[in-house]
């Protein structure tokens, strides 16, 4: 279980940064030609490279590869939704609701089996 908290928050962190590099030069670099936000996005992304390899080669001992790659989806919108609301001012919508109610399903159906062991 310690192996699975320890991937969890490390992804949790990397998604933080995965995140901004994705989507923050939408806010922050717009006026920018695409490619100064291409380059400064690589930037931010090796950040969540550093993080995000050990924590899914941590997670891999102990976890199945369709688990992690589930548990990765559920904080990777646990991540997004806020950033959404609060950083791009976008608002919380009814989509986001039903995108975390399926998400957290499938958590429930990939970890299902590990849960009644």
């Amino acid at each position: 279980m310690q192996k699975i908290l320890l991937t969890a928050g490390m992804l949790a962190f990397s998604n933080v940064f995965m995140t901004f590099a994705w989507y923050g030069h939408l806010k922050n670099f717009n006026t920018k030609p695409w490619i100064v936000a291409a380059f400064i996005s690589w930037g931010i992304a090796l950040f969540e490279y550093i993080i995000q390899v050990p924590a899914n080669r941590i997670g891999h001992q102990v976890m199945n590869l369709g688990q992690l790659k589930i548990l990765q989806e559920a904080i990777t919108l646990s991540v997004f939704v806020p950033f959404s609301v609060f950083y791009m001012k976008e608002g919380l919508k009814q989509e986001y609701l039903w995108a975390s109610f399926f998400i957290l399903a499938a958590v429930f159906c990939i970890f299902r089996g590990a849960l009644v062991k």
